[in-house]
């Protein structure tokens, strides 16, 4: 579920990510699977300890799993570890 400034929730656990120009809330709701969570191009350098400009060089050399939304690039997380374990394996 995506809201922004709703407080008293019966959710799990929740994220903050960028959504256009202001942050928004992602819950999890508690007793579920956690679902694929779709990633920016910041969010996918914090998450493998890189610059983002070393993300937009992997996407230009079609290195990285992605797919674009507008302009935007997205990553779903599933398909990023799966990437990440391949790397360490080669």
């Amino acid at each position: 579920m995506l809201r922004t400034g709703d407080s008293g929730s019966s959710y799990s656990s929740s994220r903050r990510i960028h959504w256009g120009k202001s942050m928004v809330t992602i819950d999890e709701p508690s007793g579920q699977a956690p679902q694929d969570y779709i990633m920016t191009v910041r969010e996918v350098a914090d998450f493998l300890h890189v610059h983002p400009s070393t993300i937009y060089r992997l996407l230009r050399q079609g290195k990285l799993p992605a797919f674009r939304v507008g302009s935007d690039w997205r990553f779903s997380r599933e398909a990023i570890d799966r990437w990440r374990l391949a790397q360490l394996k080669t």
